[in-house]
């Protein structure tokens, strides 16, 4: 019943006879291909491989149901087989990683990587990348998490030592680029300003030339009409002789000035003589005008100087006076009024006014205006139609035009001379107190030197001042006295310069002075060192200062020794005291010496000695007022002396012999003519 029972299935039939049968279930070497079927070789395959891949068979046909059987049976991999003894067959061991690696690489590696570069895991080592520190967006927590995420320590402190390596040398570049700028700088300043200073030279010569070239042509022009000045004003010089040399053009100029203060009467108080003032045209005779009513009141003549407009009147000349001569002319001309030419306007008047018979009445007038009153006057010619009128007008403008010119360049050159003074007083204040150098220093600006066989400006000089300023300030002493020098024989060379010699001599001076000041500091600091002493004094005495170093050397021993004896304290011992007091003088006395004759010259060994005896009448001093209690050739007394001479025996090894100065008048020192004594609180 059994078996038949298993013959019989609900899913036989006819109807499943021609359905295909599901086989059995089998594995998988490739992963299952989602798109054509065809499944996807392994990354690591290789060309040769390609030949051992069977092509996959190609799922059978089926609908619904055969899905529905896939999902339905279900399929175990991995079963451990029925004879499999885990005892019989041990888990092999891990290998040992390190091993391994040493093996790979071939020996440890040492810190700061190997020959080939590799870290401790097989791996480079971090390594500095200046391109990405220089990326303007550089992210420092990002950067150090993705170099040293994976780095030993000793990795990390060997990038930490390649970035402060890195630093010095950027810190050294940087520095050398700044010196470098600097020098560039100064270099391209001095180049500048000498361009400069050529350049107002070149402009000056430029305008002086132009100023001559114009005065000689108007001379030369006054030469030709000088007919129109009248016989009065005739020099009696030929044209080629009036134009052959500036001498020539004073000379005309003076001429005319004698003759107009001869033929005007009263021009010379409104025009003195000055040097360059001359006569540019007389206008002839001219007709004064009522400023209300136009109509005339009186003769005038107007002269036209390059800086001034003097209107004469004409006068009856007084006949029958006494001294008068009669064959003189019938009228005379005397000074009227007089304006400078900047503070006057000539209008021409021939666009206003009334016409009469087809002309106008102010058509050959002008009105001069101005002046401190503010006054305006108006002129007309007594010809009509007479060209004086247009000429006078040009000239009037050409000679304004050309005073303002020369009004300019006398302000350009104030200004220079204040720039120049400006220039110089800024870098040595102390010069202002030079009178004599101040007025000429406008002059001193474009004065030239010979240097080495060189032709240098004074700009060459403050290059000088300027390096020497920066060695001041640096403490550069061998260089600065060097430098000193060297500028003071330049000035000593210049004895056909006084105003050069003057000039640098008076910079050099100061700042040998100012030298001298840090040399003098530096030698109290260290006046106990013989080798730094004897440094110090040879600057002073190369910069002229033996005197200064010497004062402030023998200062500075004395406060040593007043700083050493009060150090000495009394506690009731007056042998020990006296002791320890006459060893510190003598001998700080004694080495004093020794350093000043080795140090200074030995003409000033003078001068120590005379020190050397003041410092011993200053212990004399103290040891009379210790023993003034003490019984003068007693026991105490004799053994404080003689102890007092033991030590200033030590002078005899410098040549001083102040044995027989020590002790003197110690006992009268302390008594009066009366007897009693005098000592510490008694008097």
């Amino acid at each position: 019943m059994s078996e038949e029972r298993s013959k019989i299935s609900l899913r036989s039939g006819g109807k499943r006879k021609n359905r295909p049968t599901i086989s059995a279930p089998r594995q998988i070497s490739a992963p299952i291909p989602q798109d054509n079927g065809m499944p996807q070789p392994p990354p690591e395959a290789t060309m040769a491989d390609e030949p051992r891949m069977t092509r996959p068979r190609p799922p059978p046909p089926g609908g619904k149901t055969s899905d529905l059987v896939k999902k339905r049976y279900s399929t175990r991999f991995g079963n451990m087989p029925t004879d499999f003894d885990p005892s019989s067959n041990p888990m092999p061991a891990l290998p040992d990683l390190e091993k391994y690696m040493q093996a790979q690489v071939g020996s440890p590696p040492s810190r700061g990587g190997d020959a080939g570069g590799l870290g401790p895991m097989g791996r480079e080592p971090p390594r500095v990348d200046i391109r990405t520190l220089r990326d303007p967006n550089f992210a420092p927590e990002q950067y150090v998490a993705e170099v040293l995420g994976e780095a030993t320590e000793d990795e990390i402190r060997d990038y930490e030592d390649a970035l402060k390596q890195l630093k010095a040398r950027a810190a050294a570049d940087l520095q050398q680029n700044v010196y470098q700028n600097r020098t560039q700088f100064i270099k391209i300043s001095k180049e500048a300003e000498k361009l400069k200073g050529e350049m107002r030279t070149l402009r000056n010569l430029m305008l002086e030339l132009k100023t001559n070239t114009t005065a000689l042509r108007a001379s030369s022009n006054s030469a030709d009409s000088s007919g129109s000045l009248g016989p009065e004003f005739s020099t009696g010089l030929s044209k080629r002789d009036r134009r052959s040399s500036i001498t020539d053009r004073t000379a005309l100029w003076s001429a005319q000035m004698q003759a107009l203060y001869k033929s005007v009467e009263g021009s010379q108080k409104f025009l003195p003589n000055s040097q360059g003032r001359h006569v540019v045209q007389n206008a002839g005779p001219w007709i004064e005008l009522d400023n209300a009513t136009y109509k005339s009141r009186r003769s005038m003549q107007i002269f036209l100087l390059n800086d001034h407009l003097l209107i004469a009147s004409r006068k009856k000349r007084k006949i029958d006076g006494p001294g008068a001569d009669a064959r003189g002319p019938m009228t005379k001309l005397v000074a009227d009024r007089c304006w400078h030419l900047l503070d006057v306007e000539v209008v021409d008047m021939a666009g206003t006014g009334d016409s009469s018979n087809g002309r106008n009445k102010l058509a050959d007038a002008i009105m001069v205006r101005g002046g401190g009153q503010n006054e305006s006057f108006i002129y007309r010619t007594e010809k009509p139609e007479d060209p004086e009128k247009t000429t006078l007008i040009l000239n009037i403008r050409k000679t304004v035009e050309e005073l303002r010119r020369n009004l300019q360049s006398e302000r350009d050159a104030t200004n220079k001379a204040k720039e120049t003074i400006n220039y110089f007083a800024s870098r040595d204040p102390g010069l202002l107190q030079k009178t004599e150098l101040l007025e000429t220093l406008s002059d001193i600006k474009d004065m030239l030197i010979e240097v080495d066989g060189k032709q240098q400006n004074l700009r060459w000089v403050e290059s000088q001042m300027d390096e020497l300023d920066i060695n001041i300030a640096l403490q550069q002493i061998e260089p600065a006295v060097a430098r000193i020098e060297m500028l003071k024989n330049l000035a000593s060379g210049l004895k056909n310069n006084m105003i050069a010699q003057d000039f640098i001599s008076f910079k050099v001076d100061e700042r040998c002075a100012r030298l001298a000041t840090l040399v003098v500091r530096e030698l109290v600091n260290s006046h106990n060192d013989q080798k730094k002493t004897k440094r110090n004094v040879t600057w002073l005495v190369r910069l002229g200062f033996e005197d200064r170093a010497r004062e402030a050397y023998l200062e500075a021993r004395s406060e040593v020794i007043q700083k050493r004896s009060r150090q000495c304290i009394f506690q009731g011992d007056l042998h020990l005291y006296i002791w320890e007091i006459s060893f510190v003088y003598f001998m700080v006395i004694r080495n004093t010496v020794i350093c000043f004759q080795s140090c200074f010259p030995p003409p000033m060994m003078s001068a120590c000695v005379k020190w050397a005896k003041e410092e011993v009448d200053a212990f004399n001093v103290i040891l009379a007022r210790q023993l003034s209690s003490a019984e003068e050739g007693g026991e105490v007394w004799t053994e404080c002396v003689n102890r007092a001479k033991e030590h200033a025996s030590m002078l005899s090894d410098v040549g001083l012999d102040f044995r027989n100065l020590v002790g003197r008048n110690v006992g009268t020192s302390t008594t009066v003519p009366g007897g009693a004594s005098v000592g510490l609180g008694l008097s």
